[in-house]
């Protein structure tokens, strides 16, 4: 695929999107419409595998969105079955921005009891200890993908079936994962004992989805029925139903706040709460422990809209749509010269001059992680007029990177894990920036007494530093956790 534009560059790459559907006809195509609604969470590339009890297995892998692949009625034709399951990607790990075909997912394997396909979305942070141990026994990789080595665990387990097997790989990875997999006649969700990454069960007419996050199952008119518990495995036949095992140690939950911030879509629900609620809710919080004394409240658009709407009811300072992006401009934009590269964000965002021209303007977004973007946004709301520029933040300062499933820049390359907040202040030009505090984002997401700080509700870790699962691939590489306080 043709690079990502400039704008993409300075956020925190969502992970990766599962999908899978059982018991109903033509299953490809809800899996694909499941994807679709996935999208956000990875446009690199897209996969699906499919079974037909007279067809076998059948699979596609394509780079790209799936509405420009999975669309297609000649390629659909050829994943029939009433048991699909699909993979949009992001890569996370891998050969990040040089992706084969070999890397897409679903990865398929033959077992002696039939086979298998398996989707995951997260990071095995041991990936590279299991594969150097697969290989000296003799393994023969494809991908790059740390999510093959599940199928080389599931190949080498001594267990009677594929759901038995699963388990046994599932005991030796380390990191963050949920799981959709597929055998012939059966689904399988699973997702890792801290419950860092998300899946949710939905049923529709007499079978059933698993997605990793409820705006998929909307889209193809399923009801949702739960979320899929951290260390469960769900078995699932149209027949049967719902088979629910706990083949791990129960650990307390961990899921990753950063959900609640940006990567999960405004229309979905975690936990049974609204995700545009919440992120109503953090502007809210932001106002009461950030006040300016401002003309407008401006969202970055669009991840920054719900936080800004909060914003302004709670401060009182009127909400307008100061930026305003240009929905046709996708990440596949040709940049021939230069002189278009350099326009950078203006590709995608134009400001609103006459809201803008004379105002003190509070800019909310998301996140801040190198702060390129946001000094070329900054750079915009002056030329057109602005008499002052407010960066509040709908998150604490980002300065440690993710490794369970989110593509995050070396530290050093984080904005906050080197400058101080008045030093970003100054480094961005503006008059003032100001986040939202750990314990206001933990208010904000139904946490009434804030962070617990002796055992933390949810995996923040790119905020504070404090890594609930260790990261042992990159402390071999040369990693260094934060210092015992």
């Amino acid at each position: 695929m043709p690079p990502a534009h400039p704008f993409d560059d300075d956020k925190l790459k969502e992970e990766c999107g599962v999908f899978g559907v059982v018991g109903v006809t033509d299953a490809a195509n809800f899996v694909a419409l499941g994807l679709h609604a996935l999208q956000h969470r990875g446009q690199e590339a897209g996969g699906i595998v499919s079974h037909h009890p007279d067809h076998g297995f059948n699979s596609a892998r394509r780079f790209g969105y799936v509405r420009d692949n999975f669309t297609s009625h000649k390629l659909m034709e050829t994943l029939p079955g009433e048991l699909a399951i699909g993979h949009v990607r992001y890569s996370t790990a891998g050969s990040k921005g040089q992706t084969q075909i070999r890397d897409v997912q679903p990865f398929f394997g033959e077992f002696s009891m039939g086979g298998a396909a398996i989707a995951h979305n997260g990071n095995i942070t041991n990936a590279d200890a299991l594969r150097k141990e697969l290989i000296d026994r003799g393994s023969i990789f494809q991908s790059s993908s740390d999510s093959e080595c599940i199928i080389h665990l599931m190949a080498r387990s001594l267990q009677r079936d594929i759901p038995s097997r699963m388990e046994d790989a599932l005991r030796r990875v380390e990191g963050a994962f949920s799981v959709v997999a597929m055998t012939r006649t059966k689904l399988i969700g699973v997702r890792d004992p801290l419950g860092v990454r998300p899946l949710v069960l939905g049923k529709i007419a007499d079978g059933y989805a698993l997605s990793s996050e409820t705006c998929a199952l909307d889209i193809i008119g399923a009801e949702y029925v739960r979320e899929i518990e951290p260390g469960e495995m769900v078995v699932i036949t149209a027949d049967k139903g719902v088979e629910s095992l706990h083949p791990f140690r129960p650990q307390k939950s961990r899921f990753c706040i950063f959900e609640h911030v940006y990567f999960s879509r405004p229309d979905s629900i975690i936990g049974d709460r609204s995700v545009y609620e919440t992120r109503r809710q953090i502007g809210v919080e932001l106002a009461r422990e950030t006040p300016v004394e401002a003309d407008l409240v401006c969202p970055v658009p669009d991840s920054g809209t719900p936080a800004a709407i909060g914003y302004a009811h709670e401060s009182g300072i009127p909400y307008g749509m100061g930026i305003i992006r240009n929905q046709y401009m996708g990440r596949t934009f040709i940049e021939p010269t230069e002189q278009i590269r350099n326009m950078g964000v203006r590709l995608k965002l134009n400001v609103n001059r006459a809201l803008i021209k004379g105002k003190r303007v509070v800019l909310v977004d998301d996140s801040v992680v190198r702060g390129t973007t946001s000094r070329k946004i900054k750079e915009m709301i002056l030329d057109a007029g602005a008499a002052e520029v407010h960066f509040r933040i709908a998150s604490p300062p980002t300065s440690w990177p993710c490794f369970y499933g989110v593509d995050t820049p070396q530290r050093e390359k984080l904005l906050a894990a080197t400058m101080s907040e008045d030093e970003m202040r100054d480094h961005l030009g503006v008059d003032s920036i100001k986040f939202i505090s750990l314990d206001g984002l933990y208010r904000a997401v139904g946490e009434s007494s804030g962070r617990d700080n002796t055992s933390p509700q949810y995996c923040d870790a790119c905020f504070s530093g404090e890594y609930p699962i260790e990261p042992s691939d990159m402390l071999e590489k040369g990693f260094e956790m934060k210092a015992a306080e």
